[in-house]
């Protein structure tokens, strides 16, 4: 078998983007910023992605740039109604679980966070663990130390046995300069950033075996 560990992005990866969750996580950080932080509300959503373009996220150009409590920011940006923005999807489950053997979350979200995501999709018991941005602290995706530390969490030395599914180009790329395999989903054509493209997770387990053929 080529690949003996898949790390899967959470947002955006796990269930079809533009669904509007992710534009109630950025209005809850800008409501952080400006409640928590006392940052003006005019250009908030500039500053926010100025933090997220230059540090990998918010919270990690926040933490660089000011006092914050992490577990409070993460509790706070998350606090929506998850289920109101994605719902299962009853051939998802299968087609993740036809994949390599060992699998595993790898988020620049956090860890309940997660939870809630994958309840939601009723994917519970499809993973073996969530690496999350706090295992990943004071790095995330796409930072080489990111994808070191997923691998010594996955138990993996050879970055070649691996594949990261991943709504993000820039994240990909980070991946791919090690070595592990990466697969964009979603996003058009697949470019120098990534090695293939599906539109969707349930491509996946086809993929595979054009991979391992």
């Amino acid at each position: 078998m080529r690949f003996t560990t898949l790390f899967f992005d959470l947002d955006d990866t796990l269930y079809p983007a533009n669904n509007g969750m992710w534009g109630a996580i950025a209005a809850r950080i800008d409501r952080y910023m400006n409640e928590r932080l006392g940052i003006p509300l005019e250009g908030l959503p500039k500053i926010r992605q100025d933090l997220y373009t230059h540090y990998g996220t918010t919270l990690r150009g926040l933490s660089m740039t000011r006092p914050i409590d992490r577990d409070d920011y993460l509790a706070f940006v998350h606090d929506i109604p998850v289920r109101q923005f994605i719902s299962p999807n009853p051939a998802l489950r299968p087609a993740i679980q036809a994949c390599a053997p060992r699998r595993l979350i790898l988020t620049n979200s956090d860890r309940a966070h997660a939870g809630r995501v994958i309840d939601a999709l009723e994917l519970q018991g499809c993973f073996e663990a969530v690496v999350d941005i706090l295992d990943l602290w004071p790095h995330c995706k796409p930072m080489p130390e990111a994808y070191h530390v997923a691998l010594q969490k996955a138990g993996e030395s050879d970055p070649q046995h691996c594949l990261l599914v991943d709504d993000s180009r820039k994240n990909l790329a980070g991946a791919r300069e090690l070595g592990i395999f990466a697969v964009l989903v979603g996003q058009g054509r697949c470019g120098e950033d990534c090695d293939a493209q599906i539109d969707s997770l349930l491509q996946l387990p086809d993929l595979l075996k054009e991979l391992e053929s």
